[in-house]
């Protein structure tokens, strides 16, 4: 079973922390090291990213966008998305529904 609120591996340079979900959605916080990336991939969940430090850019559906602290993103669902991290960074991540991918 899984531990919620642990830290885990998850690309190069990027760890995260699953937190207990709700019914129809769920958080993590994302902690990157500069210039690290969260790969390209798309999932029918729509998500919003709050930054919480540092300097982001995420490209959705082949359009940059450039985040920093305190500001949010939005991916709809099936967006083709990645980001990569211009400095040490920290996201918080929103999923609805829950991504029972990420809970196995």
């Amino acid at each position: 079973m899984r531990e919620f609120g642990e830290w885990e591996p998850a690309e190069p340079g990027v760890k995260r922390k699953i937190f207990q979900p709700g019914e129809g959605m769920m958080m993590m916080e994302v902690r990157f090291e500069k210039n690290a990336e969260g790969y390209e991939h798309s999932h029918v969940h729509e998500q919003m990213s709050y930054c919480l430090e540092g300097k982001l850019a995420f490209r959705i559906d082949g359009k940059e966008t450039i985040i920093t602290k305190g500001e949010t993103i939005y991916i709809p669902s099936n967006a083709k998305h990645g980001v990569t991290a211009l400095e040490e960074s920290a996201l918080l991540d929103t999923f609805t529904p829950i991504r029972e991918d990420l809970l196995k």
